[in-house]
Order: structure tokens, then C-alpha cells, then sequence
């Protein structure tokens, strides 16, 4: 009995040892070609990786940036929403997950064009949230939640029937240029955000 016992726990221990070695063989892969620029090669070892072990952080991250860089933005999104319930302060994931919300708004498959507004609004609280971990002193996130502010207004824009519709939207344009003031209070000679300024501003022209 004792003799079985003991095989027992030798063949528990070694397959224990064998999935963590391959776990650690998958991730080791993965960052390297993650690390080349190879992203699809990236995923195909990193989701074996995250099979492996669904709860490594580092794993998620290379696997929802992967994911982005390849134009998988759902998966993207559910990578790095799975990394937010890990690692609920990584403003990356925030910021790369309300990217890739804001693409698919933006771009959207037949099957997702009902949620159009639903990932609009997303984006802009994930983009938020990056900014309230990090701090207004990244001007990326800022530009990206003032871009994705200018976006959903103009798509608000084109259903407006009443007077508080249009206010409404309105002063989701009007947030968008805060932000983008923001930009310029930092980096003045952008042109890229005073052409994005002054196109938001002659879209509130329109509407009054």
C-alpha cells in the first residue's frame, strides 16, 4: 500500500513538474517572438501559455497586446479584462482595452453594430480609468479619450431629434476639446490636436 502511495505521488509530482516546465517553455517562446514583432506567433504560444495558467499576469498582457497588434480586438478585450481582474491598477490594460473598444466602435462587425454606443461609452471609462491610475500626465491616454469623445459625439450626432439630444452631445464634444487643451497645455505646437480642436469646435458650430 505504501509502494502504491509513493508511485502515486512520483507520477502527481512529475506531471505537476512536466505542465510547469511546458507552461514556462510556452511563455518563454511567446515573449520572444512578442519581443521580434512576431504577434501572431506571439499568440499561438502565449495561448498555450495561458492554458497552462490562466491567472499570469505577464502572460495576459503579451497575450491582449498580441491579440491587438493583430487585429483581434475582442479577443484583445477579453485578454486584458481578464488581466484587469488580476491586476485591477495596470492602467495599460485600461488603456489598451478602451483602444481596442474604440476600434471596434468605430469599424464595427454586422453582429456588433447594435452595440455601437455600448463600446463608445467603454471606452471612454476605460480610458478614464487609465487616467485616474496614471495620472493627466500621460498625454497618450488623454489624446485617445479626447479622439473617443469627438468620435461618439459625431456618431450621437447623427440621431439627434430632440433639443436635449443635442445638448447632450454637445457636451460630449465639449470634452472632447478639454481633453485636447489638455494636450496643447503640454505639447503647444501639436497641429495634429489643433486640427482635432478646430474640427470638433466647427461640429458644435453646426449643431447650434
Amino acid at each position: 500500500m505504501t509502494y502504491l502511495k509513493n508511485k502515486i505521488l512520483l507520477i502527481v509530482l512529475f506531471s505537476s513538474t512536466f505542465s510547469s516546465y511546458a507552461q514556462n517553455n510556452f511563455e518563454k517562446m511567446g515573449m520572444q517572438a512578442w519581443m521580434k514583432g512576431d504577434f501572431k506567433g506571439a499568440v499561438a504560444q502565449l495561448e498555450k501559455a495561458d492554458n497552462a495558467d490562466p491567472n499570469n499576469a505577464n502572460v495576459l498582457r503579451a497575450l491582449g497586446y498580441s491579440y491587438f497588434q493583430c487585429g483581434d480586438f475582442e479577443n484583445a478585450i477579453s485578454a486584458y479584462s481578464r488581466l484587469i481582474t488580476i491586476k485591477p491598477n495596470d492602467y495599460s490594460a485600461y488603456y489598451y482595452r478602451g483602444k481596442a473598444r474604440l476600434t471596434i466602435a468605430n469599424a464595427p462587425k454586422q453582429a456588433l453594430s447594435q452595440m455601437r454606443e455600448n463600446f463608445y461609452v467603454s471606452a471612454i471609462k476605460d480610458f478614464t480609468k487609465a487616467i485616474e491610475i496614471n495620472g493627466e500626465e500621460d498625454i497618450q491616454i488623454l489624446q485617445n479619450r479626447g479622439i473617443a469623445y469627438k468620435d461618439y459625439a459625431i456618431f450621437r450626432s447623427y440621431k439627434i431629434k430632440k433639443s436635449a439630444e443635442k445638448t447632450a452631445c454637445v457636451a460630449v464634444f465639449n470634452n472632447s476639446i478639454a481633453d485636447f487643451q489638455k494636450v496643447l497645455t503640454v505639447q503647444p505646437l501639436r497641429r495634429d490636436i489643433i486640427d482635432l480642436m478646430d474640427y470638433v469646435k466647427a461640429q458644435v458650430a453646426s449643431l447650434k
